[in-house]
């Protein structure tokens, strides 16, 4: 998976989807498979 900074299709079976706040592109070749930015950890109110 790559991790990159804008997510884009890369042919017409890519879908992005959106899971806890992370954009994810998805597709049946694998090589497309990528993720925008890192997840944000809640910080624990003490």
């Amino acid at each position: 998976m790559k991790v990159q900074a804008s997510v884009k299709a890369r042919c017409k079976d890519c879908q992005r989807v959106r899971r806890r706040g992370v954009v994810y592109n998805i597709c049946k070749n694998p090589r497309h498979k990528q993720r925008q930015g890192t997840k944000q950890r809640k910080k624990a109110i003490v």
